[in-house]
């Protein structure tokens, strides 16, 4: 993975509790040197391809805006699945006879607003280098792109069920289960460590509910990768950096210093683990004041077992295991050290996480509530039937 873009990053960004951009009437002197900045990079379909091939792994397919408006059928709204600082997401299909060689399949194409957006080329071009280097079960696959004039558009697989945000924090869809929340944690940690394990580090800066999406299966896979960051090689410890990324997630130490290492991405981590198991937000102004920062409120009742109770989230009602739950809790609270040092790494996460993954769960009735696999479920069932 090379470093030739690294030094393009400028002072664009601050943490924000809503997005990751400054608003356009917040702009800066700095700011606007960084939109004059942006002729530097690459910004025409040569360049960017002569770029991407001198170190990209994954095959990209290159698409043209009109391309783009035949696979959406012209953008259409009623195709729009969300949107954000840098621009719209729409779902779209690839048709047999639109490129050779491609199958029938639905895509999210997720266009870069080139006028509006201050996440523009820069972390448009950060996530076709990203992605187009790496590869893992755990990350979303990016299929291919668009750089046409002012276009910057990306095309990725689509994620049936969105993000994790959405269904968490939703008032529309059914809560989801324990199980279906630990495969999450467990797919999410898997892709961390990735990661952070590769052969040229990479720190994802920008670890939230929002960017971890989820398949038809609810596996989950990390996205937008406009925030990452080459990680520290050799003997140093860490990466000085603007800072970026998004307020509540952002690890403490990160905040004060800029300086990043992977255990920023682990703090962020033991936020989302959170969410999951209160099914509160990291920062939620509707709640009382105390309650309002999710880590805040929950970091003194995770240091005692007795008061966790206090903090599972209500929806789960008792259909989770409680010391799976305490287990859990706990890999968050050690996650969210205010010494970095003395975080886990993602590799020693996703050890803890594997014996929290049941097949099913199944439940007898209130008393004896219990969380069984599948080869001892059929066994118990067959003896219940019988008894």
């Amino acid at each position: 993975m090379g470093n030739c873009w690294c030094g393009w990053e400028t002072s664009i960004y601050r943490v924000s509790s809503n997005a990751k951009s400054e608003s356009p009437k917040d702009q800066s002197p700095s700011m606007i040197k960084a939109k004059e900045d942006k002729s530097k990079l690459p910004s025409n379909p040569e360049e960017v391809e002569h770029l991407r091939r001198s170190s990209a792994a994954n095959p990209l397919v290159v698409f043209t805006y009109n391309e783009l408006k035949e696979i959406t059928g012209n953008f259409r709204q009623d195709h729009m699945l969300g949107g954000g600082g840098f621009g719209s997401v729409y779902k779209g299909f690839i048709s047999d006879d639109l490129k050779e060689g491609l199958p029938h399949i639905p895509v999210a194409v997720k266009v870069h607003d080139g006028i509006n957006s201050y996440q523009g080329h820069r972390e448009w071009l950060a996530e076709v280098i990203f992605l187009g280097q790496l590869s893992h079960p755990n990350l979303v696959k990016l299929i291919g792109y668009c750089c046409e004039d002012e276009h910057r558009v990306l095309i990725y697989e689509y994620m049936a069920r969105g993000s994790v945000e959405n269904n968490l924090f939703s008032r529309v869809l059914l809560p989801l289960p324990w199980s279906i929340r630990m495969k999450i944690a467990f797919g999410a940690a898997k892709g961390l460590a990735f990661l952070h394990e590769a052969e040229k580090p990479v720190i994802y800066r920008d670890f939230k509910t929002s960017n971890i999406l989820l398949d038809q299966d609810y596996n989950a896979k990390l996205s937008d990768f406009g925030l990452a960051k080459d990680g520290p090689v050799g003997d140093k410890s860490h990466v000085s950096t603007r800072i970026m990324g998004t307020y509540g997630y952002a690890a403490p130490e990160y905040i004060m210093t800029g300086h990043l290492t992977p255990r920023s991405d682990v703090y962020s981590y033991g936020v989302v683990l959170l969410e999951l198991l209160t099914g509160r937000k990291s920062l939620d102004k509707s709640r009382p004041a105390r309650e309002q920062n999710l880590t805040d409120w929950a970091l003194p009742l995770l240091r005692e077992k007795k008061k966790l109770i206090n903090i599972v989230d209500p929806r789960l009602g008792d259909d989770y295991p409680i010391k799976g739950f305490q287990k859990a809790a706990m890999l968050s609270y050690h996650c969210l050290n205010r010494n970095p040092k003395a975080r886990p790494l993602m590799r020693d996460i996703v050890d803890s996480l594997e014996p929290l993954q049941v097949s099913c769960e199944v439940s007898i009735d209130k008393s004896t509530l219990m969380i069984i696999s599948e080869n001892q479920g059929a066994e118990f069932l067959k003896k219940d039937a019988e008894s």
